[in-house]
């Protein structure tokens, strides 16, 4: 089987389908798991069939039997060494205490053993050569890789029959050092990348549950101040007008129903309120309360309005709705719907109690929700006391130019 067949199949193996992801292991990334050890371990492995010459110089009658046996276990040290160099340090950063050793150590055993068995075993400086570019930071295994050769091509210069050797070696220590260097900094960026997806993940989740807390207390609490009030009206009238006891209970069930469904969809993320309904919705609400309405000057229908824009603007209508039923102790409410420059702007004002405290949870969400729509919202005391909300969100140009 040649080199590069081996080498497909390695590639081939190193992508694994599981829990419906694909992970890739590389000679630089770290592994999680038995399996991606030995798929890093294959990656490693391919390059020791340069130990060839070496094995067969110590297992052949070139030496003498001590000599033999001390050669296989410096061998047997070496990729030991190498092994848990390049296996546990390509993908971290550098821990001087362990790296700067056994870099020193392999680079002696190859001069030790160089010098004392002959010229196969030169092919140990290539294995440093990888070893620097793999573990060293980029500014600093240059200088590493370059004297290792020059010690290469020293010894080998001095070394009897070692021509035969040297032109297949100096060059690929040069590169393999240098292409490990690309390996390493090819591993740092993937990390970095995995936790900057991470990250994204994290402010992505977050970010979903912002939303449906603030769906939630929107629906909640219009749907739920609906429901105690009609709770209220069905207990006045249940003994003298039972007639319209039953209607208002058939509206808490009507108004329950809804609510199950707002839920529903907010969870699922589909729903966007139109200002039809809402108004529709004030409108019944308010009548509920016994509170006055005034939505004469609501034009719902607005060509250049975009579709987030009137949610936003819906979204601020049924929030101001709930705080006058709820809060206000109002007898008078006015809504109003009107252009103003590049804006749709919606007014609600009551003749209430008016603005007290800072914001609670429902206007500061309406903020947010305004302002994902580039929108933006102003409270504060109405011309004529009481309290006024309103909330202007961007008209669109584009229908505007067309138009």
């Amino acid at each position: 089987m040649s080199v590069l067949t081996r080498c497909r199949e390695l590639w081939r193996g190193a992508l694994a389908a599981e829990d419906g992801q694909v992970e890739f292991v590389g000679i630089g990334a770290t592994p999680d798991n038995r399996r991606q050890v030995l798929v890093k371990l294959a990656w490693i492995g391919i390059w020791f069939a340069y130990l060839a010459a070496p094995a067969a110089d110590i297992l052949g009658d070139h030496h003498t039997a001590a000599a033999d046996v001390l050669g296989g276990l410096g061998l047997v040290v070496f990729v030991i060494a190498y092994l848990a160099l390049v296996f546990r340090q390509t993908s971290r950063p550098l821990e001087r205490i362990r790296v700067f050793p056994t870099l020193v150590l392999l680079l002696a055993m190859a001069l030790v053993l160089s010098l004392a068995l002959g010229a196969p075993w030169l092919v140990l400086f290539v294995y440093i050569c990888v070893a620097c570019g793999a573990v060293l930071p980029t500014t600093v295994s240059r200088y590493p890789i370059l004297l290792t050769t020059g010690l290469l091509i020293a010894v080998g210069t001095n070394t009897p029959k070692a021509g035969d050797y040297m032109p297949a070696l100096v060059l690929p220590a040069l590169l393999g050092g240098f292409a490990m260097v690309g390996v390493r900094q090819m591993a740092r960026t993937t990390r970095a990348l995995r936790e900057a997806r991470a990250t994204v993940a994290h402010l992505a989740a977050n970010e979903e549950r912002l939303r449906l807390a603030r769906d939630l207390h929107d629906l909640l609490g219009h749907s739920l101040s609906l429901i105690t009030l009609k709770s209220e009206l069905a207990g006045r009238m249940l003994p003298d007008k039972p007639d319209q006891a039953a209607q208002q209970v058939a509206d808490i069930e009507r108004v329950s129903r809804q609510a199950l469904v707002d839920v529903r969809e907010a969870v699922s993320g589909f729903r966007r309120p139109t200002l039809d309904a809402e108004i529709a919705g004030a409108r019944t609400a308010l009548a509920a309360a016994g509170i006055a309405a005034d939505l004469d000057r609501v034009e719902t229908h607005h060509a250049d309005l975009p579709p987030d824009e009137e949610g936003a603007l819906a979204w601020a209508l049924r929030e101001a709705v709930t705080n006058v039923v709820r809060h206000s102790g109002a007898r008078r409410c006015e809504v109003s719907l009107v252009e103003a420059g590049d804006e749709l702007c919606l007014t609600v004002t009551d003749d209430g109690r008016g603005p007290r405290g800072a914001h609670g949870n429902g206007l500061t969400g309406l903020t947010e929700r305004l302002a994902l729509a580039d929108g933006r919202l102003e409270t504060g005391p109405g011309p004529k006391g009481g309290f006024r909300l309103r909330a202007c969100v961007p008209l669109s140009r584009s229908v505007r130019l067309e138009a």
